[in-house]
């Protein structure tokens, strides 16, 4: 079976290496800029400031063919499973987000906090979280 992800933007962020970023968003984090290609305008409409949403992205750089790591790359700890872990070297680098929305910088770019993601990293897809569904 074939699957195809179509990247709808990409994140802008002062963080350029696994150096830089915190292991998590909210363990410090600068504020990002979510950039979305014009395709998907019309799926953002709804997203307003203060939103929590739940942010794919593509994790790029990570290594695709590591299957157990150390937690938090802490050497003192013993190999994992990937699965159990959520480091961006694995089989499918796909990363989820849990950020908040901090202004509307205009209808294709949202600034947001509590993203780890590198400069460059393609966004993949963005989905409400619980709290935050309309039905």
């Amino acid at each position: 079976m074939e699957i195809s992800i179509r990247v709808i933007g990409h994140v802008e962020s002062s963080l350029h290496t696994r150096d830089q970023a915190p292991k998590q968003g909210e363990e410090g984090s600068p504020p990002a800029v979510l950039v979305f290609d014009a395709s998907v305008k019309d799926a953002l409409a709804d997203i307003q400031v203060g939103d929590r949403i739940l942010l794919l992205t593509w994790l790029d750089r990570g290594d695709r063919n590591v299957l157990k790591v150390h937690p938090r790359d802490d050497q003192n700890t013993a190999l994992r499973g990937v699965f159990s872990t959520r480091s961006q070297d694995r089989p499918n680098p796909i990363g989820i987000h849990r950020v908040t929305v901090l202004s509307i910088v205009d209808p294709l770019r949202f600034q947001v906090s509590d993203l780890e993601a590198f400069d460059g990293t393609p966004i993949v897809d963005v989905k409400a979280t619980l709290e935050g569904i309309v039905e």
